[in-house]
């Protein structure tokens, strides 16, 4: 039972804000304090990032695990006139209110329709994409997600500059990533003190 009505449900989603949440604040921070640089928000890329990594030509998307849908799926749920339609299974981290349940469907269909989008569309730019969910990062598996991020991070390295190599031995040209402009800094320098003990210069 959902103890909210639609005018109070309506104000809790309204105060969620979209940049700086406590999850990317937690990589972003992690980041920091192990030596990683980045950039945020590019403008530059499709869906402008949280967390661009030119160095790895990756972009870290932090999802909110209920407003991408993590782990819900879609079951067939027919309609009173007959016709097929689609509704959400609740996952364990993602549970749809019951007040105007249609309006937070299809809100977040949407947007599970728009991160496929913006990672098919760097992809054909040649950036990689990593999805890091707000339930990875709580305490009790926080770090070893964080550990997996890294991993990922330096096998995407590896590869991007194998494959760079063979290219360049080839002398093939034909195929050319995309290349962010270098026009002004975008740097965000992050204040790690409250977590690592120090401050990151």
């Amino acid at each position: 039972m959902d103890r909210l009505n639609s005018q109070q449900r309506h104000a809790n989603m309204a105060a969620i804000h979209g940049k700086d949440t406590k999850p990317e604040m937690v990589v972003r921070r992690w980041l920091w304090g192990h030596g990683f640089r980045y950039r945020l928000n590019h403008p530059r890329l499709p869906g402008k990032p949280e967390i661009v990594m030119r160095k790895y030509r990756t972009c870290i998307f932090v999802n909110g695990c209920f407003w991408h849908g993590h782990n819900v799926s879609l079951t067939p749920n027919p309609s009173p006139k007959g016709e097929g339609s689609k509704e959400f299974d609740n996952s364990e981290c993602c549970k749809i209110p019951k007040t105007n349940r249609e309006f937070w469907v299809a809100k977040i269909r949407r947007n599970q329709e728009r991160d496929l989008k913006v990672q098919h569309e760097l992809a054909a730019m040649g950036w990689h994409s990593i999805t890091i969910w707000e339930c990875e990062l709580k305490p009790k598996v926080r770090e070893k997600t964080l550990e997996s991020l890294v991993f990922t991070l330096n096998k995407i390295f590896l590869l991007h500059f194998s494959t760079q190599a063979q290219s360049d031995d080839l002398q093939d040209h034909s195929i050319r990533h995309y290349e962010i402009p270098e026009e002004e800094p975008m740097m965000a320098a992050e204040d790690v003190s409250t977590e690592y003990g120090n401050k990151a210069t």
